[in-house]
This record gives structure tokens, C-alpha cells and sequence, in this order.
């Protein structure tokens, strides 16, 4: 199974056999491809009752609920690690959810996309409009998104927040860049967070 760029570097942070909580999982997609590739102990949550069902077909353990919500309920160092896999952008109140992240987890995956690319900037500075682009692929009045963020904007709140940025990578489209720049030319981010 091939997965999505984003999903394939937060796969390549997570050490095999770790104990793993990924939040808002979707189908269960990646938490399988972490089970058979790297032996992890995988949990997961999505607000969606479809999702559940899809990740549980496929033989996951992973319940349904709210981010927002329910993180205060999962102890201190629960897990080694814990993923936020384009979902930061959708919560109600980003900086709790991240502060819960390393509260629940000994390291943190966050991904999301980068409202600061260039193309999200020219659809903007041009054509006046809400961008549609491969990394925010429905108009404004359809998207889950709330809270748009840069590069920057993350990295500014996670330091804001005490968290250190272990690790980064910038992608656009599959192809993975360097942090020169990437507030500019990253489509998507991923920043692996420690308290």
C-alpha cells in the first residue's frame, strides 16, 4: 500500500514497536501501514462514525471521538507517540490540542497544510479568492478548516507554547525540501514536537 506523502514522513518518525495514538485516523490507513511494517501497539480516534468503522475493518483498535474534547481524558505519557495528521487545521482550539499531544505523548507528529505556499499566496495577491489547491482541495464555504496557519505561524505557537521542534520536514506534492524557504515553498509540513 502506498501512502500519502504526509503520511509516509510520519511514518518514517515513528520507531517500530512504539505505543502509538493517532488522532483523528481517518480509515485507519496509516495506523495498518505502522501495524504490519513497524510492529506498533496502534490506537486511534476520529469523530467520524464511517472512519471508525473503516479502521476497525481493518482490524485497529480505534474510537469514535472529538479531539476538542477527549484528550484530557487519555494520562500523562500514554503513548510514545502521538499523530495529528491534517486535522490541527479543523480543531476548535489548536494550542490546547497540541498541548495535550505532549501531554499524552512522549513525542508529538503535527502535520498540516501550509496556507504561507506561494501558490496559496498568488491565488490570494490575484485572483482575489479562497485557494483551491491539492493540499486544501475544497472551496471555503465546504472545508472542515478553521484555522488556517503558515510554517511560520506553527513555529512561532509551538514556541509560544515551550514545545521544541525535534525534527521537519517541508513537502510539495511527494518531493520532500529542506526548512530553507519553506514557508514559501512547502504544500504540507510535518514537525515532530517534544515537551
Amino acid at each position: 500500500m502506498s501512502l500519502r506523502p504526509d503520511l509516509a514522513a510520519i511514518a518514517d518518525a515513528v520507531p517500530a514497536g512504539a505505543r502509538v495514538l493517532d488522532i483523528g485516523c481517518g480509515d485507519g490507513a496509516l495506523l495498518a501501514h505502522l501495524r504490519d511494517t513497524k510492529g506498533v501497539d496502534a490506537r486511534g480516534i476520529d469523530v467520524l462514525a464511517g472512519n471508525v468503522a473503516g479502521a476497525v475493518a481493518r482490524g485497529l483498535s480505534v474510537m469514535q471521538g472529538d479531539a476538542d474534547a477527549d484528550l484530557a481524558d487519555y494520562p500523562d505519557d500514554a503513548f510514545d507517540m502521538v499523530i495529528l495528521s491534517d486535522t490541527l487545521q479543523a480543531m476548535r482550539a489548536p494550542a490546547t490540542v497540541l498541548g495535550e499531544l505532549v501531554r499524552i505523548g512522549r513525542r508529538a507528529v503535527v502535520s498540516f497544510p501550509n496556507f504561507g505556499h506561494w501558490r496559496v499566496r498568488a491565488s490570494l495577491a490575484l485572483g482575489g479568492r479562497m485557494p483551491v489547491t491539492a493540499s486544501l482541495p475544497v472551496s471555503w464555504h465546504e472545508t472542515p478548516n478553521i484555522h488556517f496557519c503558515t510554517v511560520d505561524d506553527f513555529s512561532a505557537l509551538a514556541a509560544a507554547l515551550g514545545l521544541r521542534v525535534e525534527s521537519a520536514v517541508f513537502l510539495s506534492g511527494s518531493t520532500r525540501r529542506n526548512g530553507t524557504f519553506a514557508n514559501l515553498l512547502a504544500e504540507q509540513a510535518v514537525f515532530v514536537l517534544t515537551r
